[in-house]
This record gives structure tokens, C-alpha cells and sequence, in this order.
């Protein structure tokens, strides 16, 4: 197959809310409910055929940004307002290659929100969720699935000037041979506010709804190998709170793997290195400190890429998640001696083959040893969860952060014929249980060899007249003096 030029003709956005089934906390937020963002797109291919395609993203409070001085209604207009320009320069660009599209106008869109203080993370999202769309409305009018395309290259992945250090490198061929796998290994978070134990649950907040609460009822249940455990900042409480995380994981026979994720809790490379090595010298936690893979943005992202972190890389290795703004952090990252980089679709999918080629490239290089990661930002079933899950599938990574099946309950309140389309479409990733529609997590694993599918990574469509209109984004408040509107 050639590589396709495709012309984007319309651009939609709508939402929904969402309740959690018990509060989820990560660094300096609390979230007990939220708002989905879903892109309705069309296109039009050099034939004349059009076809609709579809992706979904949370609108993520205190992650995108975290200033404590805006409410999370203003996050969510940050996000909006990202999302307008990104589908405002597609419609307004001739017919490209979906790469091409990316790429093109990535500086000018990074620059658009720039001047309404909008930082380039922000800018990611509205472009990553026009990018999903647009290709898996390709997929659909070719009836080809994701890996399909990605293998034939059909976005056109070519050396670009967004990314100078990939000149002269095959991207051509990234994916030519990539082969996807049938399962991966849920990484299982563990909040900062999550109960470690049953008897953690005080009668009055214990959750009804037979799925599992405590991290002991979590391990029983999905028999997770894999977890991923926030860390506070706070030493005392974050000793006390992994010896009994480890008190629980400990008591598996097999091997366990653990990441830690610092989410810019601590001022410097120096204050996580003497953390860490305080958790060195606790023997209930030498079982857990030798299962630890790698450490998480442990610094705060003004502070993460100004100096070195050599002082923690050379006893854990090190990555940017919230640092990874510009296309060019990971670039910036490893000169400080970070050796990896988390995954994320709100990130950007074409930002990830690209920091996937960069580790090729290095690490062929013989300059290291560098890395991906596959995070999560609330991914809930249906489109969110199946598109990341095929992104990360595609770069070969054997295990990935999951959390929107512990803090949401099935599809959250969607209509019962959507969930049941995607049951249908998917039942190696999704069951019936207890009359709702939940994904299907066994042995700590999920089946995931339905989303070699026509479309990317699904061919179902959402209840799109179920949706609320998504309103205009009423930013910025501190540049045009406005407030900001509720949802």
C-alpha cells in the first residue's frame, strides 16, 4: 500500500461525565469524578471516499496542568481550548499524510497555545486526540486494522524537522516487522489515598459493588504481577505506607515487578536519592526495593529538565512523564541522564513512534540503554483504553498502567447498547459481570488480540447522540480578563 493523503472536512467534539467508585489521588489531587473528551472526525481520501472516525480522551484536572490556582473547570477549558486550534489548522490544511498533518503543524500549534498560556503538554492533547481520530478514520475506509497500517506505513512516518536527531534514519520501516502480542501485563496503580488492607475500609466507605477495593482483595482477584505505587513526598508517611504495600505483595510466592512514580513530589535528584536510599535500609521493604524497574517524574517538571539526576539514575534508572512536553523533552532528558520516557496517547501517538525510534536509535547506537513506559491517564473502556492499548501493543511493550477498571465501574453510566457493542466486538477484552459490562482482567493479564480489527484498535462506534455537546472553551481567563465557565 502507498502512503495515504487524506483531507480532514469536519471536526467534532463532545463529552461526558463520569463518578469514580472510590477516590483516586495522584500528587496534588484528589479526583472523585471527571469528564471524558470524545472526537468525532471525517475525512476525505484521494479517491473521493469519506469515512467518520472516532477517539477519546479524559479531560484531565491538575495533570495537564497543575496550578493550584485554577479549578479543575478551567483545566477542562484549557484542554478544549487545544482542541479547537488543532481541528481549526487540520481544516484548515491541504491534504496531507496523517504524519505530515502532525508534523507540519506542530510548531505553529505549540506556539497558538503558547500565547494563551497554554503549555505544550495542553498542546498535545488537542492534537493526539485529532491524530486518533483521523486515523482510525482511515483504518475504517480501508478496512485495514491499526497495525496494518502502521506496518505499511501509511501516515507516512519520514524524518521531519520536529525531530532533527531521526535525519537520515529509516523511519519508513519503524514498524515494518512489528509483530502484536495476544496479552499484556496490567500494571496495577496504587493511589496515595487506596487502602492497603481490608480492614483499611471504614465501614462507611466501603464500596458495594463486588469489585475489589483494598490492594489485598486487588491481588486476590486479578493476581496482578505488576504494580505501579505513588509515592507522596512526605518520607514518614511513604515508608510506613510501602512497608505495608510490601506486606501484601511479599506474600506471593512468584516474582512481582514495581514502579514508583514520584509525580514532581520532591525539589531535586538529591531529595529522591536520599529517599531512596532510606527505603535501602528497611528489611521489610528489601523485597519490594528489588522488584522496582525504574522511578517516575519524581521532580517537579519547572525543576526536572534544569539539572542533572544522576544522583538517583545511577542506582534506578529514571523517566519524564509530566516533563515530556515539547516533542523535543526526551532529547533534553537523556542528556541529564534520564533513560526513559512514559507512553501516554493524550501525549501524542505520533510523539511516541518517535521517542521509539530515538530509543533505536541510541541504543543501536551503543550509547546507552534507553526505554518506554506504558502510563495511563484514566483510559476507560471503549475507545480510550483500546487505541492507547494498541499504541503501546505496537511499540512492543510488555506491560502497561491500568487503573480506570479499579476507579470506574464498567463504561461509568454509558448507555447498556454501547457497552454491549464493544462486548461484542472485543469479548477476549471485556465481559458481563454482575450485569454490567467490565473489562476482562485475568491472571494479572488482558486479552487483547481483538484490536487487530478493522478501524484502530475497534470498529465500534460510540452512542455519539448520547453525548453532551462539548462547550467553547471559555479561555484564557488570565490573559482576557473572563471567567471561565462551569460544565
Amino acid at each position: 500500500m502507498n502512503i495515504m493523503q487524506i483531507k480532514l472536512i469536519e471536526a467534532e467534539g463532545r463529552e461526558r461525565a463520569y463518578r469514580l467508585r472510590m477516590p483516586f489521588r495522584f500528587g496534588v489531587k484528589t479526583a472523585t469524578h471527571g469528564r471524558q473528551a470524545i472526537m468525532r472526525v471525517r475525512i476525505r481520501l484521494q479517491d473521493g471516499r469519506e469515512a467518520e472516525g472516532y477517539s477519546a480522551e479524559a479531560l484531565g484536572a491538575k495533570w495537564f496542568d497543575k496550578d493550584l490556582a485554577l479549578s479543575d473547570d478551567e483545566n477542562h477549558h484549557q484542554l478544549r481550548k487545544s482542541l479547537e486550534l488543532a481541528s481549526e489548522a487540520y481544516l484548515s490544511s491541504p491534504a496531507a499524510a496523517p504524519f505530515a498533518l502532525f508534523a507540519d503543524n506542530y510548531d505553529n500549534h505549540v506556539a497558538a497555545c503558547g500565547r494563551l498560556a497554554l503549555n505544550p503538554l495542553i498542546a498535545s492533547y488537542g492534537q493526539s486526540l485529532v491524530d486518533r481520530a483521523i486515523l482510525d478514520a482511515l483504518c475504517r475506509a480501508l478496512d485495514i486494522s491499526f497495525y496494518q497500517a502502521m506496518r505499511s506505513n501509511l501516515v507516512g512516518l519520514t524524518p521531519h524537522p520536529v525531530a532533527p536527531e531521526l535525519d537520515g534514519f529509516d523511519m519508513a520501516t519503524l514498524f515494518h516487522n512489528a509483530q502484536p502480542a495476544r496479552s499484556i501485563d496490567v500494571r496495577h496503580t496504587v493511589g496515595l489515598t487506596d487502602p492497603i488492607l481490608v480492614s483499611d475500609i471504614p465501614a462507611d466507605l466501603r464500596v458495594t459493588d463486588g469489585l475489589p477495593q483494598a490492594l489485598e482483595e486487588v491481588v486476590a482477584t486479578y493476581a496482578n504481577r505488576y504494580f505501579k505505587i505513588k509515592v507522596g513526598g512526605n518520607e514518614a508517611e511513604d515508608l510506613d505506607r510501602l512497608t505495608r504495600i510490601a506486606s501484601v505483595l511479599d506474600r506471593s510466592e512468584g516474582t512481582y515487578r514495581a514502579t514508583l512514580d514520584g509525580n514532581e513530589q520532591y525539589p531535586d535528584a538529591a531529595a529522591f536519592a536520599d529517599f531512596y536510599a532510606k527505603l535501602a535500609e528497611v528489611p521489610k521493604l528489601q523485597r519490594l526495593l528489588a522488584s522496582i524497574l525504574y522511578v517516575e517524574q519524581p521532580i517537579n517538571r519547572k525543576e526536572a529538565l534544569a539539572r542533572p539526576v544522576n544522583a538517583i539514575a545511577q542506582t534506578v534508572p529514571v523517566i519524564i512523564d509530566e516533563s515530556d512536553g515539547a516533542l523535543s523533552a526526551f532529547s533534553q532528558a537523556r542528556e541529564l541522564g534520564y533513560t526513559g520516557v512514559s507512553s501516554k496517547a493524550c501525549k501524542g501517538i505520533y510523539k511516541s513512534m518517535i521517542n521509539y525510534a530515538r530509543c533505536q536509535v541510541w541504543n543501536d547506537g551503543g550509547e546507552g540503554t534507553y526505554f518506554m513506559s506504558a502510563e495511563d491517564l484514566t483510559c476507560e473502556p471503549g475507545l480510550a483504553i483500546q487505541q492507547d492499548l494498541a499504541l503501546i501493543n505496537l511499540l512492543g511493550l510488555t506491560h502497561v498502567e491500568r487503573n480506570a477498571h479499579h476507579f470506574i465501574d464498567g463504561f461509568g453510566g454509558r448507555p447498556d447498547s454501547e457497552a454491549q457493542a464493544f462486548l461484542s466486538a472485543h469479548p477476549d477484552l471485556y465481559h458481563r459481570q454482575d450485569g454490567g459490562v467490565r473489562l476482562r482482567l485475568e491472571g494479572g493479564k488482558f486479552a487483547i488480540g481483538s484490536l487487530d480489527c478493522s478501524g484502530f484498535g475497534t470498529g465500534v462506534s460510540p452512542d455519539f447522540d448520547a453525548l453532551e455537546p462539548m462547550p467553547r472553551a471559555a479561555w484564557p481567563k488570565a490573559i482576557a480578563g473572563e471567567t471561565a465557565g462551569n460544565d
